[in-house]
């Protein structure tokens, strides 16, 4: 059984800590946009969201590579969805954790010669142009992923400031319990 995350703690940090990235950082004043950072690494905090992608067979994809295959026989809102994971899952690496990029590039990886910042521009940009019921949309507007895509790597470069932050609050004697205090 997976431990429960509890949530209003957990969103108020991530909130605190994106906003104060992007406005005091950055300079950035957009609360949809820092809204939806949040929530993505609220979704990412359970590793089974950040591997959502699953094949036909129910498999976790794994490889950027392969996710883009499978959003791009999808249609319609399940398009965008992966699309949109797509490019979620590739800012979150990109951003918070680049160090990781190394290792998801491998010289035997299928994702060797992706480009990750252009394909996750472009899977915005993709999730972006998909009309859906605006409730089932959440935080994901076609405004808000138009302009993750037009300032892709300015919000990796918020992110970076997240890990930053995060890092700087960690006391390594305090342990993980200290983060949601």
């Amino acid at each position: 059984m997976q431990p429960k995350i509890p949530t209003s703690v957990t969103s108020r940090f991530f909130a605190g800590l994106t906003e104060y990235a992007f406005q005091t950082r950055l300079g950035i004043a957009d609360p949809p946009l820092t809204d939806y950072l949040s929530d993505m690494l609220i979704r990412f905090v359970r590793n089974d969201n950040v591997y959502r992608v699953r094949d036909l067979t129910g498999r976790p994809l794994t490889k950027v590579a392969d996710m883009v295959i499978e959003g791009d026989a999808c249609v319609g809102s399940s398009r965008r969805e992966v699309h949109r994971h797509i490019g979620d899952f590739i800012l979150f690496w990109t951003g918070v954790y680049p160090e990781a990029l190394r290792r998801l590039k491998g010289p035997r990886s299928k994702d060797l010669l992706v480009n990750y910042c252009a394909q996750g521009k472009r899977s915005y940009y993709i999730a972006s142009t998909i009309t859906v019921e605006e409730k089932a949309q959440d935080k994901a507007s076609k405004d808000v992923l138009e302009r993750l895509s037009d300032q892709f790597e300015l919000c990796m470069a918020g992110l970076a400031e997240v890990r930053r932050k995060l890092d700087c609050c960690v006391d390594d004697s305090a342990g993980p319990d200290a983060l949601l205090l």
